[in-house]
Parts: structure tokens; sequence; C-alpha cells
């Protein structure tokens, strides 16, 4: 969304990048890294950044890299797919870039899966209007880049909480101990993915074990 740059530069330098990753460890913290190009992608990743967003110049090599140091990718889609319908709203330098890299960013989840880069959900949702309330539709994303049904689900749940590091909080799993964050819907959405960015099939929410939402 920015009008001057290229998606692909890297802006940070590998001495910078070391910096931030080194003070936050200090601080028992760990880095997300946001990346378009495979310049930036790479630089994070050898600087030791534990997540990386977006991904769209993601490659083979990049993706090697990540399973071996343990590196979560956020792809957010959902926010991609939502501005690419957008045309007449976002700003012209912005959907011309935006248009250029779909494909690209598509691919690269495609080869994420496919190499085995462990995954967590995000949307990346920053718009007001009808955006919200239908970020699960990034489920579906996820299955599409080859993702099996389940393995989204546990993208969507299990997975979120590891991207923050030894900072993570006890939530994302149905275990004891943990917090008791819950949604039921009216079908199985494993079997009917058209569930997913429907907020009208969600029927029930707990939040820390308080039912925030019931049927009326």
């Amino acid at each position: 969304m920015s009008e001057i740059d290229h998606p692909i530069h890297q802006q940070f330098s590998d001495e910078e990048l070391k910096a931030i990753v080194d003070e936050a460890g200090r601080a028992e913290r760990v880095v997300a890294a946001h990346c378009h190009g495979k310049p930036g992608i790479m630089a994070a990743l050898h600087a030791g950044a534990k997540t990386i967003e977006h991904g769209t110049w993601l490659d083979e090599e990049a993706a090697h890299l990540m399973v071996r140091s343990g590196a979560i990718l956020v792809p957010t889609r959902f926010v991609i797919d939502q501005l690419l319908g957008m045309e007449a709203t976002v700003p012209p330098y912005a959907y011309r870039k935006l248009a250029a890299l779909a494909d690209q960013h598509a691919l690269a989840m495609r080869t994420a899966v496919a190499e085995g880069v462990k995954i967590a959900m995000g949307t990346d949702i920053f718009l007001s209007g009808s955006a919200y309330g239908r970020n699960s539709i990034e489920v579906r994303n996820l299955v599409d880049a080859g993702l099996t049904p389940i393995q989204a689900v546990e993208a969507a749940t299990a997975n979120g909480p590891a991207t923050l590091g030894p900072q993570a909080p006890m939530s994302g799993r149905l275990v004891e101990g943990y917090d008791a964050d819950v949604i039921a819907m009216d079908g199985n959405p494993l079997e009917d993915l058209t569930m997913w960015g429907e907020p009208g099939r969600v029927t029930h929410v707990w939040k820390s074990g308080v039912a925030v939402k019931t049927p009326t």
C-alpha cells in the first residue's frame, strides 16, 4: 500500500535485522518480518526472524530455510483477495502492485505447503465493512494451497500462539489448562468448506469458558 517503493525491495540491512532480533531475544520475544520480496525473506530468516508475514516471493530455497530454522509463514491471502475486489477505492499505484503480485503470492503459498513449512492463519484485515466476520475464509484459502481441512483448522487455532514464541498464551488447543476459547458451527466444516466465512453458521462462542454467543 505504500507509494514509492517496490514490494520486492529489502528495507532493512542485515545488520539492522540482526540488531532487531538480538534486542527482541533479550526480552524473550521473537520477531515477525513483513516480507514480500525474496531478498527480505532470506535476510529476515538468516537474522533469526521466526515468522514471515505474506511471503509473496517465497520459493523452494526460502521454504527449505524456513523449515530448517523452524520459522512460521503467515500468508494472509484473505486481504489480497479483498483488495483485488476494491479497484474503485484502492489507490491506483497500490492496486497495480497488488494485481502484479497476486498470482505470485498464490504460488508461494502452494510452494510453502508442498515443502512442509509450518503455517499459521492470519488475515491482515485493516478495512472496515464486510470483511470483518468473514475472515475465516482464509481456512478455505489454505485448503486451496494444499493443506488438508484439519491442517487448515490447526493453522487457524493451534499454530497461531506459536508465532509469539516464549510469550505465547496458553490458547489454541482443547487441552486442560489452556484458555477455553471455543466456537461451534451448525455442520461439519471439515466436509463443507462453504461454512468458512459465513458468520451465520457459527452457533456458539465461548471466550475463556464464558458463553458470549448462543442461539437466540
